[in-house]
């Protein structure tokens, strides 16, 4: 935070504030900030909270209400993302007074089932991005609404002039570098006539972080409001006075989510992997529990485990958008942040169980002795025996003179996968799952709890010189581990 702030948010607020000193009301910005941002501004840089608020003061600027968390939970609880957007809305009333009527879900991710959400909060306003699979031959340049309530107006980005400046600015092998003010204008005039806005929506990293002052990026910033005012009929608004400006043109059908992220502006950044889908699934699966908890420390971790960093830095792309996922990642393989993540869910698991009273059984559902009993209700006739065997963890049953395979690790509870490493050895198995899926990998790393990132990052690299027939042997002591388990 501390980087950040000096680097990026200090200094870009200055630039703005002093642009709206010189150009009064004709410039507008608006600020999309987590709840979890505004809570680190408090402890570690109150000095970037009191920034905003003199830019608040100017009149000149909108705040605009998201996930507190700056989560996914849009995509798998309507009664969460509701709690998350509340938290965040209340905070930004709280400093700097003002109730935000436009809504940016984390990361511009949108969907048509995700706009009537926002529309029935009471929002009128959403950005998301413009991304081509979805509007085809459409520009972006409209304002458009939701296919199922028109009343929610969509702002689209116009993402190649927005990552002119946020991505390509300081790229010298860009054949356009270096990028001036006179240029970006001139391709701003270039826009049809007919059409109607350029929304551009970038991380404000951008200024000072992505792009380093040595680059020119602040000068760039300076100098843009007087080219556009002197050499240009366009003006700056807030998203709020676009949608109050220009009516939409027509509804845009997203029946999947979309986002800014990577080539395919689709949730793959996120989601979609093993690790991302076991640790998403894994996370949310305690919900219900976490609907009943009182412990507001608890519930203030469970908020911080839904930052959508944590499944951003699981992800195994590494092709043309791999150096975007490097930037502000901690770890060094997308398994180090897995088996972190997983290490710190389970420690919240069991800091739910000791201090709220909450039992979490091991096949990943949920109970919670806080919760009212379910009433009761007519059910096909059953013996008690078939009952409790429906109700146990899953497990591996063998038949007689039946083999176990590595394979049926996935069907072991996390307990017996324990004793499994624990008899077979952790450099064991890490030579075993040589070649196998990343749903079996993902088995046996998460119940490491003693396993060093460091050290599994080496074992993984080393897999690549180990011959086969050590492979072989160090699969057949495990499968025998897993036989004596089940």
């Amino acid at each position: 935070m501390r980087r950040v702030a000096d680097k990026c948010y200090l200094p870009t607020n200055e630039v703005f504030l002093n642009l709206i000193k010189e150009y009064g009301h004709r410039v507008r910005i608006a600020y999309s900030i987590s709840g979890v941002a505004l809570k680190q501004f408090e402890m570690y840089a109150p000095e970037v909270l009191d920034s905003f608020k003199r830019l608040a003061d100017t009149g000149c600027v909108e705040f605009i209400a998201e996930t507190y968390s700056h989560s996914l939970a849009a995509l798998k609880s309507r009664d969460e993302f509701k709690s998350q957007v509340d938290m965040q809305v209340d905070l930004v009333q709280k400093h700097f007074g003002v109730k935000p009527v436009t809504f940016r879900n984390t990361e511009l991710i949108y969907s048509d089932q995700i706009g009537e959400m926002v529309a029935d909060m009471g929002y009128k306003v959403m950005l998301t991005e413009g991304a081509k699979h979805v509007l085809g031959w459409k520009s972006p340049n409209f304002v458009y609404c939701n296919a199922i309530n028109p009343k929610l107006r969509l702002l689209l980005k116009n993402f190649r002039m927005s990552d002119d400046i946020a991505f390509r600015f300081s790229q010298q092998s860009w054949p356009e570098w270096p990028l001036t003010t006179e240029k970006w204008v001139n391709w701003l005039n270039a826009v049809p006539q007919n059409e109607e806005v350029v929304n551009l929506f970038m991380d404000y990293e951008t200024f000072g972080e992505h792009q380093w002052p040595e680059t020119g990026i602040f000068e760039f910033l300076r100098h843009l409001p007087g080219r556009i005012f002197g050499h240009s009929d366009f003006e700056f608004l807030t998203p709020s006075q676009v949608a109050e400006k220009h009516n939409p043109i027509a509804p845009i059908h997203v029946p999947y989510p979309i986002s800014w992220a990577d080539e395919e502006r689709d949730l793959t950044a996120w989601l979609g992997n093993e690790l991302q889908d076991e640790a998403f699934g894994s996370l949310y699966a305690l919900e219900n529990v976490m609907k009943n908890c009182q412990d507001q420390v608890l519930i203030r971790d469970w908020k911080y485990l839904q930052t959508s960093d944590h499944f951003y830095y699981m992800c195994t792309k590494f092709f043309a958008d791999g150096d975007v996922h490097k930037y502000f990642n901690p770890y060094n393989t997308p398994y180090d942040a897995f088996i972190n993540f997983m290490n710190a869910l389970s420690d919240f698991k069991l800091r739910i169980e000791s201090n709220a009273g909450i039992h979490l059984p091991e096949n990943g559902k949920t109970e919670s002795r806080l919760a009212p009993k379910p009433a009761k209700s007519v059910a096909p006739e059953t013996t008690p025996k078939q009952q409790v065997v429906e109700t146990q963890p899953k497990t591996v049953v063998v038949s007689k003179g039946r083999k176990v395979i590595i394979n049926d690790i996935t069907d072991f509870r996390d307990a017996d996968v324990k004793r499994v490493i624990k008899t077979a050895g952790q450099d064991t198995v890490v030579v075993a799952v040589k070649g196998l899926s990343n749903k079996i990998k993902m088995k046996f790393f998460s119940n490491m709890r003693d396993q060093t990132a460091k050290k599994l990052e080496k074992r993984m690299h080393e897999m690549t010189k180990i011959p086969r027939e050590e492979v072989d042997a160090a699969r057949r002591k495990v499968e025998g581990a897993m036989q004596v388990v089940a």
